[in-house]
């Protein structure tokens, strides 16, 4: 029976930089750092320190999984480049996983998430990443992880979310849901604190593609920027 794949894992949409690697569902080891502005000078140091904690040479990877948005314009670039270099150098495909999947992801499995699950069937999940001003990139998925309203980017409002929020109950997180939970105040919206992107937590997101061979296209490959949905306010005339 064939060994399980060693899948290394970056994630760097947003102020988190984390690094994972995994045989098959086991995470071997991992390095994580929340420092602002860290990705440049830590990626590569985390990605040496994981092959070396767990005895692997990067000749051993059989993919590279990479976080690839939305999220930061800056930290996405820096990871999707290191993930080309790695794939590039050892022949091996890459893996996008989509950062606002992996998120809902770390929610189903929160404490907290799991009692308002018990007290509202049905709960709906909005994983949000800080964009500007009052922008988000965000999504609604349900419980079975299926994406009921597709990624975009949001200039929130009082009145935004409110059709399906009158609807469905919603658990807002992410960086994006901590600068808005002042200004979405229905009663069915429901804000926690504390969940964000990880590389640990797209280890099962990751494996699952390996095994139906979803990879990107390397040389093509792009971090899913959402230039073409971001909204902007038109700026007031002054005459």
């Amino acid at each position: 029976m064939p060994a399980e794949p060693l899948i290394l894992h970056l994630e760097t949409a947003t102020n988190v930089c984390s690094v994972a690697i995994s045989q098959g569902e086991n995470m071997l080891a991992t390095r994580e750092s929340v420092e602002d502005r860290s990705h440049g000078t830590l990626l590569t140091v985390f990605v040496k320190e994981v092959l070396k904690e767990t005895g692997k040479n990067a000749d051993q990877l059989d993919a590279v999984a990479i976080s690839k948005g939305p999220g930061s314009y800056t930290g996405l670039r820096i990871g999707v480049s290191v993930a080309k270099g790695i794939a590039y150098a050892q022949n091996i495909p890459v893996i996008g996983i989509l950062t606002l999947q992996s998120m809902t992801l770390t929610a189903l499995e929160n404490h907290e998430v799991r009692q308002l699950q018990q007290e509202h069937p049905g709960l709906l999940f909005s994983p949000m990443i800080d964009a500007r001003r009052m922008e988000v990139f965000s999504a609604i998925y349900n419980a079975r992880m299926k994406e009921t309203t597709p990624v975009s980017a949001v200039i929130v409002e009082e009145n935004s979310f409110e059709k399906i929020l009158d609807q469905h109950h919603i658990v807002f997180f992410g960086n994006g849901a901590d600068k808005i939970r002042d200004t979405i105040r229905h009663e069915n919206a429901h804000f926690i604190k504390g969940i964000e992107p990880t590389s640990k937590q797209m280890i099962p997101l990751a494996l699952a593609a390996f095994h139906k061979q979803q990879f990107e296209d390397t040389a093509y490959f792009e971090p899913f920027y959402l230039k073409d949905f971001i909204a902007t306010i038109p700026r007031k005339k002054v005459f």
